[in-house]
């Protein structure tokens, strides 16, 4: 199991409904809206690297809202 985090900065206005778009996503267990320098934060567990990507860079990043998202895997 890989367990990663998804910081994700969104268009003004947007984050209530972001965070509801993010939460739906295959492979998000939990999602919530944070202060500072970012708006959200996303868990993803899943089975690998290569869908903490797929998650991050296709799905997340390309939902209407998202300005910029950082992606940290744990370890």
């Amino acid at each position: 199991m890989v367990t990663a985090y998804v910081l994700v900065k969104a268009h003004t206005g947007q984050a209530d409904r972001l965070l509801d778009d993010v939460a739906a996503i295959d492979g998000v267990v939990d999602a919530h809206i944070v202060a500072g320098d970012v708006d959200l934060i996303a868990k993803l567990d899943v089975d690998s690297p290569t869908e903490v990507k797929d998650i991050a860079a296709n799905k997340i990043q390309h939902t209407d809202g998202v300005e910029d998202t950082e992606t940290y895997i744990s370890m």
